[in-house]
């Protein structure tokens, strides 16, 4: 079974939208804690993550506050750390927050302003201390406002170099007071909150790591039914470039209608998204990726209700449907690798030919030159997809025979 992890932000979430106000009464750090705790009692959760300002709120007149025991960011953090040690329950993951503040509703590390890149900067580094005192894994910098809605307004010949300077002083940060951050995360999105962003796939996402100062720190954790639907793009492809580039640090999960806004869905709640799921399950596991997911959805808005006790009951029963549809799937996708008729299909759709496999793999031109392969025999062959496509539905839908 995949190891899950909860954070702070989707329990958090009391689900405005841009025609209409919050609906659940907001929680506490505190009080949203006791819930993730309760979800790891109850064994729906292992890990939890955070943004820092779902945690403690930023003062951008003091951004070493955290560092002082007497503030009270550090008797919030010390006691959120308590109660997750004493559930057992592990951060995982740190972000920092660059879209909630005005001060950054131009952009963040790739701000044009150097004096919002600053603030950026050492947001970025108070969250990695606070990730770090958690002893979390992970830093992710999702793109956040880093982007644009006219192409005048950005200094093109500086933009990408800014992002490169402010995610290479993060992981300086880490490397050179040896915290707790093994690895950084790059999260894509197309659009929204900005009209265009700077790293709108996770094609753009890996390919930036690769400049870097150290390429092998980064990996991507894409949202896999949400940001690459925006713009009808696959999740396999992301999921399997990133594996297959070894930078697959972990996967956001939610749920997504193609082709719309971040609709952030729970866990195949919506239109769409079921049999992507278990296809994506099937395929990282065929991949052997042993890496974790992580939610990244909140409340549907009509399933809320004002009220305090509303306010924890709606939130702790969201926490338990998205881990009871996310094992429905992954209990499919176990059900699926393991159909010999399904398998029979597969293996007669990829060939077997080990030989020749074995050549091309090796890249020995001279040899591949002076083969012959039947290309009469070859292209008689019907690639029976749709068949198949159909054996698949068939255990999707409960119809083994």
């Amino acid at each position: 079974m995949r190891v899950l992890s909860m954070p702070f932000w989707c329990v958090e979430n009391p689900v405005g939208d841009p025609f209409g106000r919050s609906i659940l009464d907001r929680l506490s750090p505190l009080e949203v804690c006791d819930l993730l705790c309760a979800a790891k009692r109850e064994g729906l959760i292992e890990l939890t993550a955070s943004h820092d300002d779902n945690l403690v709120p930023w003062d951008p007149a003091n951004p070493e506050d955290d560092q002082d025991p007497a503030s009270q960011t550090s008797r919030t953090l010390q006691e959120i750390r308590l109660r997750l040690q004493a559930a057992g329950l592990r951060m995982a993951m740190i972000t920092c927050d660059l879209h909630g503040n005005p001060v950054f509703r131009g952009g963040g590390l790739a701000n044009p302003n150097p004096g919002i890149r600053l603030l950026a900067a050492q947001k970025v580094l108070r969250s990695i201390r606070i990730g770090h005192f958690f002893g979390a894994e992970y830093l992710t910098y999702w793109v956040a406002r880093d982007g644009f809605e006219t192409q005048f307004a950005l200094p093109w010949e500086n933009t990408y170099r800014y992002l490169l300077e402010g995610l290479n002083l993060a992981r300086r940060y880490i490397r050179d007071n040896k915290l707790s951050i093994r690895k950084g995360s790059i999260e894509s999105k197309p659009n929204e909150p900005r009209g265009e962003m700077l790293l709108p796939t996770t094609g753009h996402a890996l390919a930036l790591s690769d400049a870097l100062e150290e390429p092998g720190f980064w990996g991507v954790n894409p949202e896999i039914l949400q940001h690459e639907a925006m713009t009808n793009l696959s999740p396999f492809v992301a999921l399997a470039l990133a594996v297959a580039r070894g930078k697959l640090n972990f996967v956001h999960l939610g749920n997504q209608k193609p082709g719309q806004f971040d609709n952030d869905n729970p866990t195949m709640i919506g239109m769409s998204g079921v049999k992507e799921l278990v296809g994506v399950l099937w395929m990282l596991e065929r991949m052997g990726w042993q890496g974790h997911f992580e939610f990244d959805n909140h409340v549907l808005r009509t399933d809320t209700a004002p009220g305090a006790d509303n306010a924890r009951e709606i939130r702790m029963d969201f926490i338990r449907l998205n881990v009871e549809n996310f094992r429905l799937a992954e209990a499919k996708a176990a059900e699926l690798s393991a159909d010999r008729e399904l398998a029979a299909m597969q293996k007669a759709i990829w060939g077997e030919l080990p030989g020749l496999a074995d050549l091309l793999a090796r890249g020995d031109w001279r040899r591949i030159l002076a083969e012959r392969p039947d290309y009469g025999q070859l292209n008689a062959q019907a690639v029976r997809i749709a068949r198949l496509d159909t054996r698949a539905n068939r255990l999707l839908l409960g119809r083994r025979e």
